[in-house]
């Protein structure tokens, strides 16, 4: 027993606990005389502290107590909740000798620094009033209510006063009056202004993904938080909560379906029966009287607080405080990598030492986890610093891998799966709670991954409905929710880096990257940046990836390469995170220039030439990763540089893939229609790499646009530079023909004439005649139907019935169209 309960032979006589006596004692000298390695008592300033109206709570170190006297700490250790109390006597009476406090106030003693770190899975009923330390993941967290500490109750027959009844864990009234002559049991009134009241919070903790067994559902457990220890966890916290487990009666279990159980003494029914407490189980009919164990929490504290927890990515921490917490050995390591010259390529290879080549995602991932500066309007509009970003591609493309490896570095990490996770998993769920019926929020993966990263992958097998509910999140980075009577706006200030298959399983290069992702514009205009990964067959980097992946699996730890450690990453990412770039008047104009150009090319020649529509979004985006770099780089303002790398990463991933080879056999065979859909998809590819703003390969993948040609017709397939080379070649016959003004040279005879004569070199025989001849009519038609490059005019305006003669059809060059070479 904790407090000793006054007996119905003996009223007024209270049971000593001697250990427990001794025990405040020896606490009580320990807090007086501890000294730190300068002399001073350590816990007096403390004491001090405790006069404030807001504090109640004395946080003492467990490795002190250890010592002070091993005897103590041991007791302390296994008898916790049998001793707590006369500890929380002793801080009283520790505090009353070191400042005037009122006589009524309670004060609670905290412990931390535990050696020993227990699993939830480790918790059973052995470990039952003993101070344990257990890290979980906080999933669900209950508004604060007062809780009755001790009541005073007044009897309603005699107005007799029972002063301070020890209540625990339920409301518990004297099962008798005080008075000898009174033999009231059941009519008593709580005199609210006399009674003890504190701050009590419920919270559900979880086993942490890196702690379940294989195949095991997460244990969870309920955590019951006191006084000053109330709102210090947070749903998606990962913490080490220090205190003592205890067993409380399943109320949910007694109160279901059937006759409700009650556990109050008053137990209404059989006449006779009225005026007697509960006796034993057998006022609870044939009904079995279930417990559940639960944790009484004293302290709450982040885990791994120097270099993990909450504190990877908080705001509030200012550069000298992370010093202190770093040795002097790990401080220099981060500022030789502050002064690493190549430190952009080695962040990115130590951090994805497993993943051969994709150098671009490597380096948007690590932008994103460095991040942009958040902001705050003069009207309280806050502006995000958080960069999204989706990898697009083929199977086997090492996308999941990318997602893994942020999970596993980042500590406030959430890692799921599109198809298994609907819109309330994404977000919150308001759920009911199974003892008090009111409605709770449990936190979705958004919210466990506040401050932190959110690695969604199957990104495209999501539902509609549930790609919707991350809307909110990804720009606004909160969370509304109305549901059953519950009103709230949660902070979801997280990165989304999602992955993401094509709609047919490979990548379509013939078509943009809105028609081969499943997703809606919206959503895509979201993302900062989208990294397209498609799977060529090439000699030289499957050799590469081969051998990197045996290597891996035939020597695991040796094929590592290294060269700075993931915690040297974490230390220096902590320290970067701290710099808030400003950025400097050049890198203005620059970001304002760099931005005009995309909207330009966005929308020059009448198509949309890139993966998707250039908004302000876009410019954000373009500020976000310069701020990144900048932060990478230690400094306090954004340059042009940095600007400029941020320019190349987003154009990297708004222009479109490696171009598929022209097949002219197929285009003849099209359908109207798909001509009419098709067409703008083709031109822009055209006019993007007409104009040199891509930057990717040119593909020679054969089958890209259908099936490859026979044989017999091998000239009707044109890889993507031949057809760019002729097409500019005709553009610029025609532009000098218009300037000239010479109609005879414009018709298209006769310019399919002059392209003959100025490749006669390369005509051998008729046969080929014949073959050139028809590719430059496909070349012709594809320019003027699919590319709308060039126009044909009849005599009387532009070309309408198709009965009209060859010769009389005049070529012109659409005047949008500019060509830049």
């Amino acid at each position: 027993m904790d407090l000793a309960q006054p007996t119905q032979e003996n009223v007024g006589q209270m049971v000593k606990d001697e250990l427990a006596e001794k025990c405040q004692k020896l606490f009580q000298a320990f807090l007086e005389e501890y000294q730190t390695v300068d002399g001073e008592v350590k816990y007096v300033h403390d004491a001090e502290e405790l006069i404030r109206p807001e504090r109640n709570t004395l946080l003492v170190s467990f490795t002190d107590l250890e010592g002070f006297n091993q005897e103590l700490a041991t007791t302390i250790q296994e008898e916790f909740y049998r001793v707590y109390p006369f500890l929380c006597r002793a801080v009283r009476n520790f505090a009353r000798d070191h400042g005037n406090v009122p006589v009524n106030k309670e004060f609670y003693l905290a412990i931390q620094d535990l050696p020993t770190r227990h699993k939830i899975r480790e918790l059973s009923s052995q470990r039952i009033g003993s101070l344990v330390r257990i890290s979980a993941q906080v999933v669900r967290t209950h508004p604060v209510h007062p809780e009755l500490v001790s009541g005073t109750f007044l009897c309603l027959d005699c107005q007799g006063v029972c002063p301070e009844v020890p209540q625990q864990f339920k409301y518990a009234p004297p099962t008798v009056c005080r008075n000898p002559v009174c033999n009231n049991r059941s009519r008593f009134h709580l005199d609210t202004h006399r009674s003890k009241f504190i701050d009590f919070q419920k919270v559900r903790v979880q086993e942490t993904q890196a702690e379940l067994p294989r195949g095991s559902i997460p244990r969870s457990l309920e955590v019951i938080l006191r006084a000053e220890a109330v709102e210090t966890a947070q749903a998606g916290d990962r913490c080490d909560i220090t205190g003592s487990l205890i067993v409380v009666p399943d109320v949910s279990q007694l109160s279901t379906t059937g006759v409700r159980a009650e556990t109050s003494s008053r137990v209404g029914g059989r006449q006779g029966y009225e005026n007697e407490g509960v006796r034993g189980l057998k006022a609870l009919g044939v009904r079995e009287l279930s417990y559940r164990l639960a944790f009484l929490a004293c302290h709450v504290a982040p885990t791994n607080p120097r270099f993990g927890g909450k504190e990877l990515r908080d705001e509030d921490q200012t550069a000298e405080s992370i010093k202190s917490q770093m040795s002097v050995q790990e401080w220099e390591k981060v500022f030789e990598m502050s002064q690493d010259k190549n430190l952009y390529h080695n962040l990115c290879t130590s951090l994805f030492p497993t993943i051969h080549g994709n150098d671009e995602v490597k380096r948007g991932v690590l932008l994103m986890l460095f991040g942009g500066v958040p902001k705050t309007t003069m009207e309280g509009t806050s502006l995000r610093g958080d960069v999204n970003v989706c990898i697009v591609g083929d199977p086997s493309t090492a996308k999941s891998q990318f997602l893994k490896h942020v999970e596993e570095f980042s500590p406030r990490a959430v890692y799921t799966s599109g198809k298994a996770s609907s819109a309330a998993g994404l977000t919150a769920a308001v759920v009911r709670d199974e003892e008090s019926h009111e409605f709770v929020i449990e936190a979705g993966a958004l919210m466990l991954a506040d401050n932190g990263v959110c690695c969604i992958d199957e990104f495209d097998k999501m539902e509609t409905r549930d790609q919707v509910a991350i809307h909110e999140a990804m720009e606004q980075q909160t969370i509304s929710i109305t549901k059953a009577g519950v009103k709230a706006t949660l902070n979801a200030r997280t990165s989304i880096l999602a992955a993401a298959n094509p709609v047919g399983g490979r990548y379509d290069r013939s078509k943009s990257l809105k028609q081969n992702v499943n997703m809606s514009a919206p959503i895509m205009s979201r993302f900062d940046l989208f990294f397209i990964l498609v799977d060529d067959c090439n000699e030289v980097t499957d050799y590469a990836i081969a051998r990197r992946i045996v290597d891996l699996h035939s020597r695991i730890e040796n094929s590592v390469d290294r060269l700075y450690s993931l915690d040297e990453i974490r230390r220096y990412l902590l320290f970067a995170r701290q710099f808030k770039p400003k950025i400097s008047s050049e890198s203005e104009d620059f970001i304002v220039e760099q931005y005009k150009r995309l909207r330009q090319r966005d929308t020059s020649g009448g198509v949309a030439k890139s993966a998707w529509r250039i908004t302000v979004r876009q410019l954000e985006s373009m500020i976000r990763l310069s701020e990144g770099m900048a932060r990478m780089h230690c400094c306090d303002e954004v340059q042009p540089k940095h600007v400029k790398e941020a320019f190349r990463l987003l154009n990297k991933s708004i222009i479109r893939v490696e171009t598929p080879d022209i097949n002219l056999e197929q285009d003849q065979d099209m359908e109207e229609e798909e001509q009419g859909e098709n067409g703008v998809e083709v031109s822009s590819e055209v006019n993007g790499q007409v104009n040199g703003d891509a930057h990717g390969t040119s593909g020679h993948s054969n089958g890209v646009n259908g099936d490859t040609d026979s044989s017999s017709k091998p000239s009707l397939r044109l890889t993507f530079p031949e057809y760019r080379r002729i097409s500019n070649l005709l553009v610029l016959h025609l532009r000098r023909a218009e300037e000239a003004e010479s109609e005879e040279e414009l018709k298209k005879n006769a310019v399919i004439n002059w392209y003959l004569k100025e490749i006669e070199s390369e005509i051998d025989s008729e046969e080929e005649l014949i073959n050139k001849k028809s590719l430059i009519e496909k070349v012709l038609h594809r320019l003027v139907h699919y590319d709308h490059i060039l126009i044909e005019l009849s005599p009387g305006g532009l070309k309408g019935s198709e009965t009209e003669s060859q010769e009389e059809v005049v070529l012109v060059v659409n005047p949008n169209y500019t060509l830049e070479d």
